[in-house]
């Protein structure tokens, strides 16, 4: 044999190698089929409602990637049976590219379907797919479509693995409910060292108990398939799987442990043991173990995020060390202070892996009603994940300090690019998709997730940039939520005066619809590169909103545009289609304002609309006593009139 053939032969043997080692790292969408149906029931405006449909896909399409999860609905049309509900989630273990094709997949599959039905599903091994006329994210989790799918009946599993995989199974099911995200894998060896695979998942918007009992139904049906080697269960709220081959990656796995035993149980038996060993032992030494015990328990039930890899690679919210934010932020240097706001200083912080982060200190009150609050409303929006909201990475309880960590928006916040120290050139382009991804992010929290968010300070300072100029919302859920009676009248306002609603400034009144004015007041400051309240303009133009319908009734709406120097590539027809949807959303009467998921259906719509004709909006008009010690706010417009003075403190 020849050095050359030697060679060649080394090359070839080498590259088999590569490609066995690249072999198992393929993607894979796992888009098999497991579950379809599609809705009987008929609809009254086909042509309507299948319009709503192609916007409420496509919103939750573009949304469920990079976090796996996605609500989208559209009430256009004036019958209840118009409206669609589509909720989309990958398995928490896919990737992003893996998780936009199995979702391609399942929108394919739906279209399937006959177009005058109300509803579809597609259930995948690697993601769920479906669309209703009503609002399903809570109350459906499991219905007589469930079922398992078992593996070939001639592979099976000895009686050993099998009870393996059953033990594993009943775990999952326990454990999975009590887990943030509903998602849990894990490996079990059986006796004869033979791996087995098990993966427990439930739909993000469901109660816990719900979680539980859709698993307890899938546990049912998937121990049916025993003892063949894999098998499946699928409900309308959740999935199940077993099997002796791996099908999720090692990372994914989560110790069960801390999941299937309550705390009390724990200490209960921990203290018996105790005493039985250590019967005739001194009181002091009792009191030792005791106190050794309990920081364990402690530590089993609640997670520490110790280290800053751990932290930035977090499914959900964790618990971050004091002394890390404190090293990343410089000790909460001035130098890295990113700006101050009604909850707060937030700082930039580097952790040591390289990874920036937004740390803001909360300004709360130390009853024990604060520290509550502060707990449910963390809880709450760790849980709200949308492509225009900003990520919450975790939280720190240090004494009396409470922080929130966020993701870094490199391209800071809207204001400053607008009219601050960063002020530069925005295109028709990026602005649109500002003024899209802002009403997204308010439709998400407002009709889309589980529970009904207000954020009620909406303006150009709360929503941040990131690389791409996408719109992010910041500080959602930092304030009170809206009942279930849908109004709520505060005395605690909690919006910024310029961009407040009427009837919430003066009267206190809080719906949804105050955001949706809020939202119309930074449209026409992106539109016109002008503040809401600016009293360094000429009187005339010191207040944007009582300027601009100025210029709508003089017909010369669009001299409110920013110079076309300043904002290259927008037409005069799509601007004044925005300007027009801007006036709609601050009209003096709530009632007469579009809902931000009919927003988002006219930004999208590429056909000619024909706007309803805006009434004068309501202005605030803002009268400082001279001595600053009070302050008046004077609300007028053609549809209402009120007065309210309120009290501030000297500044």
């Amino acid at each position: 044999m020849s050095m050359g053939e030697t060679r060649v032969e080394k090359i070839l043997s080498f590259i088999i190698l590569l490609c066995m080692l690249i072999a198992p790292m393929r993607a894979d969408p796992e888009a098999r089929l497991l579950a379809f149906s599609c809705s009987t029931a008929p609809i009254n405006n086909v042509k309507l409602f299948a319009g709503n449909l192609k916007v409420a896909v496509a919103a939750v399409v573009e949304n469920v990637v990079p976090y796996g999860f996605a609500t989208s609905n559209v009430s256009v049309g004036a019958d209840q049976v118009d409206s669609v509900y589509v909720l989309a989630q990958c398995r928490k273990d896919k990737s992003s590219a893996d998780c936009a094709t199995c979702i391609k997949v399942a929108t394919k599959q739906i279209g399937v379907c006959p177009n005058n039905i109300t509803g579809a599903r597609a259930g995948y091994d690697g993601c769920f797919l479906r669309y209703e006329n009503y609002n399903y994210y809570i109350s459906s989790y499991t219905d007589e479509v469930n079922k398992q799918i078992c593996g070939n009946a001639n592979v099976t599993m000895s009686n050993s693995s099998s009870a393996t995989a059953q033990s594993l199974i009943s775990d999952l099911c326990t454990a999975t409910p009590r887990i943030n995200g509903y998602f849990a894998a894990q490996t079990r060896q059986g006796p004869s060292n033979k791996t087995i695979y098990g993966l427990a998942s439930c739909i993000h918007s469901i109660e816990r108990d719900s979680c539980e009992e859709c698993l307890s139904t899938a546990k049912t049906n998937i121990n049916k398939c025993f003892p063949r080697s894999q098998g499946r269960a699928i409900d309308a709220g959740c999935y199940l799987r077993y099997d002796s081959k791996p099908f999720f990656p090692s990372n994914a796995t989560i110790d069960l442990e801390p999941f299937l035993h309550t705390g009390k149980k724990k200490v209960s038996s921990t203290v018996w043991v105790i005493i039985g060993v250590v019967g005739g032992v001194f009181i002091l030494g009792l009191i030792t173990c005791l106190l050794v015990f309990r920081k364990r328990i402690t530590r089993t039930g609640q997670k520490q995020v110790d280290t800053e890899e751990e932290a930035t690679e977090l499914q959900g919210p964790g618990d971050f060390d004091f002394e890390i934010l404190r090293k990343a932020t410089n000790n909460f240097d001035q130098a890295n202070k990113l700006g101050e706001g009604g909850f707060g200083e937030v700082f930039k912080g580097t952790l040591k892996n390289g990874k920036d982060v937004a740390v803001k200190k909360l300004i709360l009150g130390q009853s024990a009603r604060a520290v509550s609050e502060f707990e449910s409303e963390v809880k709450l929006i760790s849980n709200v994940h949308h492509k225009n909201l900003v990520r919450l990475l975790g939280c720190c309880r240090q004494g009396q300090e409470r922080l929130l960590v966020y993701e870094y928006m490199p391209n800071s916040s809207l204001d400053r690019k607008l009219f601050g120290e960063q002020r530069n050139p925005l295109s028709w382009k990026e602005r649109f998709k500002i003024i899209l991804g802002t009403a997204r992010g308010l439709a998400y929290l407002h009709e889309e997730f589980h529970v009904r968010i207000i954020h009620r300070d909406i303006k150009s300072s709360n929503i941040l940039l990131d690389q791409n100029f996408e719109a992010k919302l910041a500080d959602f859920g930092l304030a009170r939520l809206l009942p279930n009676d849908k109004s709520h009248v505060s005395t605690k306002l909690a919006g910024t005066l310029g961009y407040t609603a009427p009837e919430y400034a003066g009267h206190g009144q809080l719906t949804e619809k105050a955001d949706t004015y809020s939202f119309g007041v930074v449209v026409l400051e992106i539109v016109s590169g002008r503040k809401s309240i600016d009293l360094n303009q000429p009187p005339h133009m010191q207040y944007l909103l009582e300027w601009v319908w100025s210029l709508y009734e003089e017909k010369k709406i669009l001299k409110m545009v920013e110079s076309q120097e300043r904002m290259e590539g927008y037409s005069d027809e799509e601007v004044v289609r925005v300007i027009n949807l801007a006036l709609l959303c601050i009209q003096g009467a709530a009632s007469h304002r579009p809902s931000m998921s009919e927003v988002v259906t006219l930004l999208l719509s590429k056909a000619e609309i024909d706007f309803q004709k805006p009434l004068q909006p309501a202005f605030i008009d803002v009268a400082y006593k001279v001595r600053g010690e009070s302050t008046t706010l004077t609300i007028s417009s053609s549809q209402s009139n009120a007065m309210v003075t309120e009290s501030l403190d000297a500044r």
